[in-house]
């Protein structure tokens, strides 16, 4: 069975997806806050210190829509051969620190890029009391061996680092065992945990998730000064181009564009960008 072309375009049905704090502050230590100074981040780790508030880490509005629309299935293919390829966030409200949601999720694209196909989702989480938007993710996957039916390439990237030296940079290690505290996330994907099932996919070790990578970008950026209160991300995307094997130190270089957006690069180690093409903003909730 090749991937289910059939579903490109269908939102699937509403999924009701409830969390409460124990999710968001587990979120927020899988992608390394309090690791090193557990003083560090107080408002994203703890939800009961004297003065401080929860605030939920942007970046788990990702979380929030994984694995929507459950009894689709995309078909039947080795899912060692899949790899996360971009991630987008755009968030409306902040999100709460415990709530209800309701997800709709579509498959938006499948491009064939000839030994391999790409399939783009979109999904959506609206606050199950009000109706409100929350946040909308986009995200793509890249499944080796499964193009070679004929279809559109898709458009070329266009994002382009800017020449000149980054305005701003930052710094985060990562640890060997990440991988196992973020997968409580919802990820159980063996590819993170289980050495046999990592080199079927052609990697020496269980590599650290796409989405911890990229909330640990996001947490190094949060720390910018162009950044401002905590939690105040807007949107934030980026390319998967390198793994990241737990343990690796992770620089994040950051340009300020003319339009109030940020593009950034993730660097891992010797010197690999592990994630491209990434783009953030800044600012207040929509609404």
């Amino acid at each position: 069975m090749s991937l289910n072309h059939d579903l490109v375009g269908k939102p699937s049905e509403p999924v009701t997806k409830s969390w409460t704090s124990t999710e968001t502050l587990l979120y927020a230590l899988g992608i390394g806050y309090g690791h090193d100074d557990q003083l560090t981040g107080l408002q994203f780790t703890t939800e009961n210190t004297d003065g401080i508030e929860q605030v939920v880490a942007p970046t788990y509005g990702v979380i929030m829509t994984h694995g929507a629309g459950p009894g689709r299935s995309l078909g039947d293919f080795d899912r060692a051969m899949l790899v996360h390829g971009e991630q987008g966030l755009r968030i409306h409200r902040r999100i709460p620190a415990a709530g209800t949601a309701q997800i709709v999720s579509t498959i938006t694209d499948i491009f064939d890029k000839g030994s391999a196909a790409i399939v783009r989702s979109e999904s959506t989480a609206t606050d199950s009391e009000t109706g409100a938007p929350l946040v909308t993710t986009t995200s793509s996957v890249f499944i080796r061996g499964e193009g070679g039916f004929g279809g559109e390439s898709g458009p070329k990237a266009t994002w382009q680092a800017p020449d000149r030296e980054p305005d701003w940079s930052g710094t985060a290690r990562t640890w060997p065992g990440q991988a196992l505290l973020y997968r409580l996330n919802g990820d159980r994907n063996p590819l993170h945990a289980d050495p046999a099932f990592a080199a079927r996919g052609g990697f020496e070790k269980p590599i650290l998730h796409g989405l911890c990578t990229y909330g640990v970008s996001a947490r190094v950026l949060l720390d910018a000064p162009f950044a401002g209160d905590a939690g105040n991300l807007r949107e934030f995307s980026g390319r998967f181009s390198s793994p990241v094997i737990p343990g690796d130190e992770l620089t994040v270089r950051a340009w300020q564009s003319d339009d109030d957006e940020i593009l950034f690069q993730t660097v891992g180690a010797q010197q690999k960008t592990v994630i491209d093409h990434g783009r953030a903003r800044f600012g207040p909730p929509e609404a």
